[in-house]
């Protein structure tokens, strides 16, 4: 076996490892925070469930009372709801410019749900509301909770150019008023305001809550996280569901919970894969950063408690925070990152251990989709850069390859002085290469570095919005879900449908772009001669068509952009060796490749 079928082999070996590495343990270890911190002088209660579930014998009572509460439409070019005056909870939320699926008469997306939803399939409640904790000693009845019914003071609805504001007396001399304003994407701006009528002065803290009932359905990806994030101070935090019930009971919350004290800067709440809901308060604004869950009514909790205030008689006191509610849209969140003063908010995307090649990655993408105003090609262009970033190191690997065929003769010679004798025959080959000036190992370069290009790809794919349902050309409308065309029904010829995704039979549906892909691996292959151990021979026969199988059900993106790498690559490696006088022979490689599998003429 020569040096260099030894790389090729060796590079294999890694290459799958790697993978098998990357899917079992990319998720990074949870970070550890104390969950019994307390915000330095608060004096406030802390407020308790907010879910009406958490008392059992009354549930049904308070999801009449939910769906029966007055509402105030949303209405804005990205979005459409309304929000209960009950609690003045934003809890009926769903995206404009986004569908279930590719078919145009499919639902909107919906991310956020009340309580007491009684249509079938009806989603779990996920909603923000906001309210102010009584100060120690004061009756908690006296502030609006999640259970306040408001009235509406001003706006009929919202919109980008009509806020609305609610009110509510609490009938002892303190009343609190909440303006909710919206901008033309996914930012509220809520501001509550407290006036205090009486004759003594009032401690209250102002809190915001995002509450999700029910663990949703996740993918449970390793490569992907969908739960909370949290930045706090220059630390962004990620918490899957399954952890939160194993989080540490806190004395102050009752309940399994993680708080972290933030001193300028940061943000909480809930991620799923393409959708986010977010609470932000002011930037330089200090406040406690509670992430809990409810055992008991089965409640997922993100707080952003901010400090206590002290109203003086006749004063009032307000307080501003902001929600995110809405798509992942990288134009969008890096928007309220640069110009809304949002800090890191750009990491709320999910860019995974290769950040410094994802970020840049994504970038260029997008950059290249704008230009060209198709996914697709900008996939392809991506990759003619790509190619063309790393060209240097392929040339000096194809250039040593070249050097490597031109050595065979001598190595052949070698071989037959050194016998059996192995140490002789590695002595006489280092030698062999240092006169020649021929380093084996470049030929394994190229390979090495495309493992995390081509996973910082992926992630790119499998996780950015901006891939979801984007279409190339004719079959492919969607870059991010696989190959829909199948040839169990001769794509598309026969009159029936191909196995679901998750089937046992989707394996074998193998589509146009995984095919070209084992065939694009095939033809790479045939640029040189079959090994002469028939191990080789076997292993790298059947190579090109288990990667065929193996990336079928990925991204169709993906499947393209391993095609149009081969397809460089072929080009590349064929024209360096001919210009350094070892022209491959690609036909004479098949013909002798499809000699060796002929069966023997009995």
């Amino acid at each position: 076996m020569d040096d260099q079928n030894k790389n090729l082999i060796l590079a294999t070996a890694l290459s799958f490892l790697v993978i098998l590495v990357w899917f079992t343990l990319f998720a990074p270890p949870a970070p550890v925070v104390d969950p019994n911190a307390t915000v330095a002088g608060d004096s406030a209660a802390v407020p308790q469930a907010l879910a009406p579930q958490a008392v059992a014998p009354a549930a049904s009572a308070a999801e009449a009372v939910t769906a029966a509460a007055p509402r105030i439409a949303i209405d804005t070019p990205q979005l459409v709801g309304t929000i209960s005056l009950l609690g003045g909870r934003v809890d009926d939320l769903s995206l404009k410019s986004y569908r279930e699926t590719l078919d145009d008469a499919s639902a909107l997306v919906r991310l956020l749900a009340p309580t007491g939803g009684t249509e079938l399939n009806a989603p779990k409640p996920y909603y923000a509301v906001y309210g102010w904790a009584p100060g120690q000693g004061m009756d908690p009845a006296l502030v609006p909770n999640a259970q306040t019914l408001w009235q509406q003071e001003s706006g009929t609805s919202l919109t980008p150019a009509t806020p609305v504001t609610i009110r509510w007396d609490n009938g002892a001399g303190l009343i609190f008023r909440r303006q909710i304003a919206v901008d033309d994407r996914y930012m509220f701006t809520v501001t509550q305001t407290v006036e205090n009528t009486t004759d003594a002065a009032i401690r209250v803290a102002p809190y915001g809550v995002v509450a999700r009932h029910g663990q949703p359905d996740t993918q449970n990806f390793y490569v992907l996280h969908e739960g909370i994030v949290r930045e706090a101070d220059g630390k962004l935090e990620e918490l899957k569901y399954k952890n939160l019930p194993d989080l540490e009971i806190s004395e102050r919350e009752g309940m399994p919970a993680s708080t972290v004290e933030v001193a300028a800067d940061g943000w909480v709440g809930f991620t799923d894969k393409y959708w986010m809901t977010t609470l932000i308060p002011a930037p330089g604004q200090p406040f406690t950063s509670v992430v809990r869950y409810n055992p008991g009514a089965d409640v997922y909790e993100t707080w952003a408690r901010l400090p206590v205030s002290e109203v003086a008689p006749g004063a009032s006191a307000s307080a501003t925070t902001m929600l995110f509610a809405g798509a992942k849209e990288w134009e969008a969140i890096r928007h309220y990152q640069e110009v809304t003063g949002v800090k890191a908010f750009v990491d709320s995307i999910d860019w995974g251990w290769f950040f410094f090649l994802t970020k840049p990655m994504f970038r260029l993408l997008h950059w290249l989709n704008g230009l060209i105003g198709n996914m697709g090609w900008a996939i392809i262009a991506l990759t003619f850069i790509i190619k063309a970033l790393v060209f240097p190191l392929a040339r000096k690997s194809y250039i040593s390859m070249a050097k490597m065929k031109e050595l065979q003769p001598e190595m052949e010679k070698l071989k037959e002085a050194a016998g059996d004798d192995r140490q002789k025959m590695q002595q006489g080959m280092m030698a062999l290469y240092k006169k020649e000036k021929v380093n084996p190992a470049s030929g394994c370069l190229p390979i090495f570095l495309q493992i995390p290009i081509f996973f910082s790809l992926y992630k790119v794919i499998f996780v950015t919005l901006e891939l979801r349902h984007a279409p190339w050309f004719g079959w492919i409308r969607d870059l991010s879900a696989p190959d829909p065309s199948s040839i169990l029904n001769l794509f598309g010829l026969l009159p029936w449908a191909t196995p679901e995704q998750g089937s046992l039979f989707f394996i074998f549906s193998l589509g146009v772009l995984p095919i070209l892909l084992g065939i694009s691996m095939w033809f790479q292959q045939k640029l040189n001669p079959a090994p002469t151990d028939p191990t080789q021979q076997m292993i790298f026969a059947w190579m090109p068509w288990v990667f065929m199988f193996m990336l079928g059900s990925f991204a169709s993106g993906l499947v393209l952009y391993w095609i149009t790498n081969n397809t460089i690559t072929f080009f590349q490696q064929y024209t360096i060796m001919s210009m350094h006088g070892k022209r491959p022979d690609l036909f004479g490689n098949i013909k002798t490749g499809l000699k060796r599998n002929k069966p023997a003429a009995k």
